[in-house]
Parts: structure tokens; C-alpha cells; sequence
């Protein structure tokens, strides 16, 4: 972690420099060469007749060498099918840790959940996305995971960038191109924005006749041009996933485990190593 610290404050020193921290360039090259195998393959057995608007690559327009098509081709294919399985991958397994960590640590909202869970899907039913109409304190509790978590801490910006009525074009600042990280914490703890900030509250996302409410500054998956691509696809992988492990087990502590609040930030912000104990139902 201290070589990747120092590489994100001196990217520049750090690129010349050996250490575990290249390791990731390498891997990096090897999950690239592995997707860029996969898209070409796919590209040559697509069957035309077949209905092919639901495959991301097959929307890569047809180009001759040089001809530009607004950064949406071959080249940049590769990194966006990376960007949308790792980092979904990722975010969705990270913010099921914290789900299970504040669920044992808070068991009146696990309890609370579990008997959502039951009135509506039942232990044995699979659940549906079509369910989280019917089940509105497990969509806040989950919509306060991912706040209370703050998984992704931070999200970047390029270019042109408006904060407030202030236009700052970075090239003025910094090197053109350089990437600004806003930190999303300043938003999802705003006291001005949250009864109670620092502390895990799914109230946060429901009325005073229990129905679930969407919020303003509720946006851990950032906002505007920089959006997280992912988003519905993690809202929807979030709930079935939560919705079938807490209808199938009740989840506590291991004997003497103490499970920690504190996370370990990173391009992600993870829990520390934990035991738990999974009961059936």
C-alpha cells in the first residue's frame, strides 16, 4: 500500500522508479491483451440476422485506419469492458462486506429486514427485481450501505470542470488532461443534507409513513458526465444478492471477533479482514 501511496503523489518519479507497484501495470497488460482476444473473437462469429443491440462491442462502428469516431472504437472498447467487470466487480463484493458488517453490528435492522424479507419474497422464493417496490426499508438499508460505506470515495473529472457558478479549465492549473478526484465524502456526510450523517440510519431514506424516498445528495455513484456506467446494473446485482443471503441466513460475529467500522481506503474504501458466522434460516 505505501509504494501505490507514493505512486499516486509522485506519479511521475514513481513511473521510473522499481517496486511492487509496477506489478499492476503488468496484470494490467495481461487483462487487456485477455479482453482485446475476447472483443475480436466476438466481432467475427456475430451473427448479423441475430438481434446484436444487446452486445456492447458489436456497437463498435465499422472504421477505416485513421477515421475518428469520438473515442468509441477498438481501442478504447478494451479499457471500458475492463472498467465495467472490475470495477463492478469490485464496488458489488465490497459494499456486500460492509452490508454484513453493519447488519451484525446493527441486528434490530438486520431483524427488520429479514421480516421484509419474509412477508413479501418468503425464505424459499428467489427473489425478483420486481420485488423492491414491495420492499422499501430493504432498499433504504441498502441505499445506506452504500452511503454509510462510501466505497467509492472519490471520482474523477477532466477537461472542462463547473464547480458551483465557478468554470475552471484544468489546462490553466495543471497539465491538460490531468484528473481531478472530488471527494464524494463531502457530500454523502453533509450535516446539511443528513439528520444523522455518522451514523448508520436507513431513516435516511424513508418518509414518516415508511415509504422509501430518493435524496438529492445521495450519489456514491457520482453524478453528471462522470457517472458510474455500472450504476443499474449494481443496484440491481446489490438487492438480489442481499435480498437471497438475508432470506436464506442470519449473519453474527464469531466468537471473540470484533468487527471494525474503519475501512481501508484504497481506489476503493474495504473493510479490514473479518469472521463471521453464517446461520441457516
Amino acid at each position: 500500500m505505501f509504494y501505490f501511496q507514493l505512486y499516486e503523489a509522485f506519479p511521475v518519479i514513481m513511473k521510473h522508479l522499481p517496486g511492487p507497484h509496477n506489478d499492476i501495470f503488468s496484470n494490467y497488460k495481461l487483462l487487456q491483451d485477455f479482453v482485446k482476444e475476447v472483443v475480436v473473437k466476438h466481432k467475427a462469429e456475430l451473427d448479423p440476422s441475430e438481434n446484436t443491440a444487446i452486445y456492447f462491442t458489436s456497437s463498435i462502428p465499422d472504421q477505416k485506419p485513421h477515421e475518428t469516431t469520438d473515442g468509441f472504437d477498438e481501442e478504447n472498447i478494451v479499457p471500458c469492458v475492463l472498467d465495467l467487470f472490475l470495477a463492478g466487480t469490485e464496488t458489488t463484493s465490497t459494499a456486500l462486506c460492509w452490508g454484513l458488517i453493519y447488519l451484525i453490528t446493527y441486528p434490530e435492522v438486520q431483524e427488520k429486514v429479514q421480516e421484509e424479507i419474509d412477508r413479501v419474497t418468503g425464505r424459499s422464493k428467489e427473489p425478483r427485481i420486481a420485488d423492491k417496490a414491495n420492499m422499501p426499508y430493504t432498499e433504504a438499508v441498502i441505499h445506506e450501505i452504500l452511503r454509510f460505506g462510501e466505497i467509492v470515495p472519490m471520482n474523477g473529472l477532466n477537461q472542462w470542470c463547473n464547480l458551483s457558478q465557478y468554470e475552471i479549465f484544468l489546462f490553466y492549473c495543471f497539465n491538460q488532461g490531468t484528473a481531478i478526484l472530488p471527494i464524494l465524502h463531502s457530500v454523502l456526510f453533509d450535516e446539511n443534507e443528513w439528520e444523522t450523517p455518522y451514523e448508520f440510519n436507513p431513516g435516511h431514506f424513508l418518509d414518516k409513513e415508511g415509504k422509501f424516498v430518493r435524496r438529492d445528495a445521495f450519489m456514491p455513484f457520482s453524478a453528471g458526465k462522470r457517472v458510474c456506467l455500472g450504476e443499474q446494473l449494481a443496484r440491481m446485482e446489490l438487492f438480489l444478492f442481499f435480498v437471497s443471503l438475508l432470506g436464506k441466513f442470519r449473519f453474527s460475529a464469531a466468537e471473540g471477533e470484533k468487527l471494525s467500522l474503519d475501512g481501508v481506503i484504497g481506489v476503493t474504501r474495504t473493510p479490514h479482514p473479518f469472521k463471521i458466522h453464517a446461520t441457516a434460516r
